[in-house]
């Protein structure tokens, strides 16, 4: 049976999953959830998630929410290609990275989307710091050795950041732009091993990083 994926449009934990699902080519049905239709509250998905949040699976009669769970549970269901490193010390730096990225920058983010959202002043402060403590990490073209779930993790919450930013005057983004391997070169990197439209990005995320 095929894995189901239960996603909203909008949501940067459930796109990490996409691109892990699609990263590691499982097969999986689409299972689109409306926030305002009040979908994540209806019966059925409560059985997959009691918590009633996106992203969640459905492997076979396994259910399982939380994304970064579910990338894990993908690597040890698929193991290549990987999400993590095989190297011991390599693949603790990933999983620290992961950790980071949902408490400090998620906690950024949400500030700004927060901002944004009660139509108030944008402090892009507190995203201004986080970006660049992330931008001094980097030294290649990914966060930790290979393409791995700690960029699959990062990606879309920046992604997400940037396409608010663009419509606001005080754009937290990067503060060396001519960085060899800088926060925008990073970007890039992240964004060109995406899966493209022909594998089922032109559904509800767009070419640019932006989530539709």
């Amino acid at each position: 049976m095929s894995l189901d994926f239960y996603y909203a449009s909008g949501s940067p934990y459930a796109w990490r999953v996409w691109l892990a699902l699609m990263h590691k080519r499982i097969p999986f049905a689409w299972k689109l959830l409306s926030f305002d239709a009040g979908d994540l509250e209806k019966p059925g998905f409560r059985s997959i998630n009691p918590r009633q949040k996106v992203p969640a699976i459905d492997d076979d009669g396994f259910p399982l929410y939380e994304s970064a769970a579910i990338l894990e549970y993908l690597e040890d269901k698929q193991p290549e290609p990987r999400l993590f490193s095989t190297d011991i010390k390599e693949r603790a730096n990933q999983r620290r990275l992961i950790r980071e990225a949902d408490a400090y920058f998620a906690e950024a983010m949400e500030h700004l989307l927060d901002s944004v959202t009660e139509k108030k002043p944008v402090d892009a402060g507190p995203m201004r710091e986080e970006i660049a403590r992330w931008e001094s990490a980097l030294a290649g073209d990914f966060l930790a050795g290979a393409l791995s779930a700690a960029d699959f993790t990062l990606y879309p919450m920046a992604a997400l950041v940037e396409r608010v930013a663009t419509r606001k005057p005080s754009r937290p983004t990067s503060s060396r732009h001519d960085s060899p391997h800088g926060w925008r070169e990073w970007r890039r990197s992240t964004s060109c091993r995406k899966p493209g439209r022909r594998t089922g990005n032109s559904r509800h995320w767009s070419d640019t990083g932006a989530m539709t």
